[in-house]
């Protein structure tokens, strides 16, 4: 019987659904158009770090309290804090590694997940501009899975990843017990389990009833 030892969670669009970090960090700067094309430029190839320039140079009148406001306002599954206390009481680990803003997934440590790794950027307000190399993407996302698997003496084979795109897909082909999340197409056929819906609970059943 498979038993897991760490949960590794995406944030865009799996945590949250069918929106975005910066789709969020947009909408309360009134930028939602500007930000929908530069979305769009990114799942034709635009590079992330390309996009966190871009992004950046629209957010410079980000405030501490809008990513307050867009963190609390997003479209966040239900569950989440319940799967978290349950990974915890079990004696497991979590993790939430992804592309977005640290200054944004880190806020999810107050919800229970053991680690967050999102990309590296200038603390907010900004001073100083994006430092290309600490921006994360696909690749960076299977690291980031190997050091913690090292770091908590486990292996891929122990892992559960939650996806739901193309930045996902890369880690869905190394670890073998995964669960897609209202994903797109990009994961058809890389996925161990799938889920639609609005309840991370129900997701992570599928895990903890059904096994690998």
């Amino acid at each position: 019987m498979f038993h897991v030892k760490l949960h590794l969670f995406d944030l865009d669009g799996t945590l949250i659904r069918g929106s975005a970090a910066a789709v969020e960090i947009s909408r309360q700067l009134n930028l939602s158009e500007e930000i929908a094309a530069l979305e769009k430029g990114f799942l034709g190839g635009l590079a992330p770090d390309e996009f966190a320039v871009r992004a950046h140079a629209l957010w410079a009148g980000l405030t501490p309290e809008k990513v307050t406001a867009a963190f609390e306002g997003a479209p966040w599954l239900d569950g989440i804090r319940e799967v978290w206390s349950d990974i915890r009481e079990r004696g497991e680990r979590s993790a939430v590694i992804s592309l977005s803003p640290d200054f944004f997934v880190e806020r999810l440590l107050d919800w229970g997940v053991h680690t967050t790794h999102g990309s590296a950027w200038p603390a907010v307000p900004f001073t100083a501009p994006i430092h290309r190399p600490g921006i994360l993407d696909a690749a960076a996302k299977v690291r980031i899975a190997r050091d913690l698997c090292a770091r908590y003496g486990v292996g891929f084979e122990d892992c559960v990843a939650y996806g739901d795109s193309m930045s996902d897909a890369a880690l869905f082909a190394a670890v073998p017990h995964t669960v897609a999340v209202n994903a797109d197409r990009h994961l058809a056929g890389l996925s161990r389990h799938t889920y639609m819906g609005g309840d991370l609970r129900e997701a992570y059943a599928l895990i903890r009833n059904g096994g690998a």
